[in-house]
């Protein structure tokens, strides 16, 4: 089965832009802020730090994640969104024979979701690898749940 979120890239593109047009809105209509506190420096910190976080939360979210056990191997990918063609500072992949998966569970936070599968390592330990799946739809979730729970029916 094979599955992506590429679909989600337009989203958070927009969200980027939107979250632009904010902090220049926001730049625009300083004064607007001023009762918050008397110091306009103090203000235009806060203002500064919150798109900061905005940023940085959007950021840390949005990645592509492409899974694939079509063959003998599966295959799960992480990787920025923005400017991934071009620059993968963030990709996380990971190729994996069937038989050497042993279990998978899915973490459900309050704004990010998590898939952590565990892997039979060379010693015989147990090695655990997350990938973030927050921007995958439910319905591509539950797919990639089944074919999971497939294989590692069919390990043990």
């Amino acid at each position: 089965m094979r599955t992506n979120n590429d679909k989600v890239k337009n989203v958070i593109i927009s969200v980027y832009f939107i979250l632009i047009v904010l902090a220049i809105l926001m730049a625009t209509v300083f004064n607007a802020f001023s009762d918050l506190t008397n110091n306009p420096a103090i203000t235009f910190a806060i203002i500064t730090f919150a798109f900061a976080l905005a940023f940085y939360l959007v950021h840390a979210i949005a990645k592509y994640f492409e899974y694939d056990s079509d063959g003998i191997k599966i295959v799960v990918i992480n990787k920025g969104l923005l400017l991934s063609e071009h620059f993968n500072y963030r990709e996380h992949k990971i190729e994996i024979d069937k038989e050497d998966l042993i279990g998978y569970k899915f973490h459900n936070y309050f704004v990010y979701r998590s898939l952590v599968l565990y892997i039979k390592g060379h010693h015989g330990h147990q090695k655990k690898t997350a990938f973030n799946v927050t921007l995958v739809a439910r319905k591509k979730r539950r797919y990639i749940r089944q074919s999971l729970r497939k294989i590692v029916k069919e390990n043990s």
